[in-house]
């Protein structure tokens, strides 16, 4: 299974190949091998654009001619997990998530005391934001947005549905906001902002819907392929307006796809005797579980698994994905440990596991991520000078 490398290949590795090109700080990680700094240190602009869930096996499989796969360059890792409230913190800091602490879409904060869903900043079950209750993302996260480190005027573009959440507000600095309702004004805002007359620019630009539709309708499906299409289309069309205008873009994602079948889901109600020995509720990904294990059955929970889930999942301590270097390099956040609980399950296959609390709705996603399969974590490095 391909884990990140965080030596020189993977998303982090990008943003310090960004860093030095833009004259940041260095953030305690080389440059990506396949990107280096001066190749695009004296372009005009410097566009970061990143499409939600577009994996680097997808286009080796199904997009092999396509017109963004004549500039693709190489693969290079996620992070782990590959999953988006992980990787677009990377994306927003510069940082792996050994030094941002933010290790799932379901994360336990013992700050709020409670499992939090990171990016629409509230608990897991309830639809209210903690913003509702005078806490601050911006305090809470306590992170230096990658904007606020680098040399140039920078801009965000993203949807206007969380162009100004906490999350984002919280993550974007001093860059400029521009929220789109549509892919045609997505992609217009970044044809506008770079042709505009000004010193050297950064423009970070996010697109969700790859990802959603194979949630949905799953990487496989022809729904996603007819958007690939659309995607294709649209940045031909942006790169035959930006060219000669000393443009790099740089197009990226934050994890790729698995789709699985409704005999890969692990329901953790199917297992009382396992759900007994936990003192909290699953968090993370349906494809890395943290399990928070009551001290008094921790031989049970363990034993458990041993003899009914082995060929399922993998069962690790959680302290040996720091030390392994899961999360990334050097001195960790300093609620990293209190926020992957005591063991963390690791699945094999397409394999997802999954429990439900008291007002949460139930629903199975067709594509998943989050895992370490080839297809999950290794994300395109798309390059092309203008």
């Amino acid at each position: 299974m391909p884990l990140p490398n965080y030596t020189d290949g993977s998303l982090v590795n990008l943003m310090s190949s960004l860093l030095e090109a833009m004259a940041g700080p260095a953030n305690g990680y080389l440059p990506l091998a396949d990107l280096k700094p001066e190749e695009i240190s004296s372009s005009q602009n410097i566009i970061l654009f990143v499409i939600d869930g577009l994996g680097y096996e997808y286009l080796l499989k199904n997009a092999n001619d396509s017109f963004l796969s004549q500039y693709l360059r190489s693969p290079i890792t996620s992070v782990f997990p590959s999953t988006t409230a992980t990787a677009i913190t990377s994306f927003m800091t510069g940082q792996a998530p050994q030094q941002h602490g933010l290790t799932a879409w379901h994360t336990y904060l013992k700050e709020l005391g409670c499992i939090t869903a990171v990016l629409p900043f509230r608990p897991r079950v309830g639809s209210h934001t903690f913003d509702t209750a005078k806490i601050n993302a911006r305090q809470l996260y306590n992170h230096t947005s990658f904007f606020d480190l680098i040399q140039r005027p920078s801009y965000v573009v993203a949807p206007e549905w969380i162009i100004h959440s906490e999350f984002n507000e919280a993550h974007s600095g001093s860059a400029y906001l521009r929220g789109y309702d549509n892919l045609q004004q997505c992609f217009d805002y970044v044809s506008e902002v770079s042709q505009q007359q000004e010193d050297q620019k950064y423009i970070y630009a996010y697109w969700p819907d790859f990802d959603r539709y194979s949630h949905e309708y799953g990487n496989a499906s022809s729904k996603v392929a007819s958007h690939y299409e659309e995607l294709c289309n649209q940045f031909e069309k942006l790169f035959n307006q930006l060219t000669g205008s000393n443009t790099s873009i740089i197009i990226t994602a934050d994890h790729g796809f698995v789709d699985i079948q409704p005999e890969d889901v692990i329901n953790l109600h199917d297992h009382p005797e396992l759900e007994q020995a936990l003192v909290l509720p699953l968090s993370g990904e349906p494809r890395v579980a943290y399990c928070y294990v009551n001290p008094d059955k921790e031989q049970q929970f363990v034993r458990y698994i041993e003899q009914h889930l082995a060929d399922k999942l993998e069962l690790i301590k959680s302290e040996q994905l720091i030390e392994q270097g899961y999360f990334g390099k050097g001195t960790p956040h300093p609620e990293l440990l209190n926020r992957i609980g005591h063991y963390a399950l690791i699945m094999k296959d397409n394999y997802v596991i999954k429990d439900r609390l008291a007002g949460e709705q139930p629903f199975v996603h067709i594509g998943v991520h989050g895992g370490t399969s080839r297809e999950e974590m290794l994300v395109p490095l798309i390059v092309a000078h203008l």
